[in-house]
């Protein structure tokens, strides 16, 4: 069974995280010096270390709430990453007449990398078809589907913000009591949720 929350991750800790997205690729070197790589992960999954956000006693109480909420890696929930939480201008995915799949596209060169959005944050998206803005469509944030009321002539486009859906990965928070009122971690890790 799927457990996830739609609740964010306290962004007063998150702003002081780490982390971005990763691929899994298996390289082998052969006897002659070539090297032989395997892509396991066509698209990025997200990792980050919230660790280093803990900055005061308020935090470490309210993570430690949120973990104990989330017990450890069953429930996901959404986390803002500060480096890469907006997209502007961007051609959703058409799905059928009426329905279309928020998307962010990465360009560089040639290549295209387009990353479905699962987690748009209410009230920032912006829905711009055939170029003139709309008003008349509706949007299920838990998802990132847009559904219109018209059929489009041409193109659907948005402007939004949104979430990461994660969850911690790891089940046991272990602090370290470096000074009196004084805690540390090594890390923290969050995985990105498929």
């Amino acid at each position: 069974m799927h457990h996830f929350v739609e609740i964010r991750f306290p962004d007063s800790i998150a702003y002081g995280s780490s982390g971005g997205p990763c691929y899994s690729t298996d390289v082998i070197t052969m006897n002659n010096g070539y090297e032989q790589r395997n892509i396991n992960w066509m698209q990025a999954r997200a990792r980050y270390n919230v660790a280093g956000g803990v900055k005061t006693k308020a935090e470490l109480d309210e993570l430690i709430a949120f973990f104990r909420a989330r017990q450890g890696r069953a429930i996901g929930f959404r986390y803002k990453d500060f480096s890469d939480y907006k997209a502007v201008g961007q051609d959703l995915k058409k799905l059928d007449d009426y329905n279309f799949q928020l998307v962010k596209n990465y360009i560089s060169g040639s290549v295209v990398s387009t990353r479905i959005i699962t987690k748009p944050v209410a009230g920032t998206v912006v829905i711009y078809v055939d170029g003139v803005l709309e008003h008349n469509f509706n949007i299920d944030v838990t998802c990132g589907l847009i559904t219109l009321k018209s059929i489009p002539l041409k193109s659907v486009s948005a402007d939004f913000e949104f979430d990461v859906p994660v969850r911690f990965d790891t089940d046991k928070l272990s602090t370290v009591l470096d000074n009196y009122g004084s805690y540390s971690w090594q890390e923290i890790a969050l995985v990105e949720v498929m």
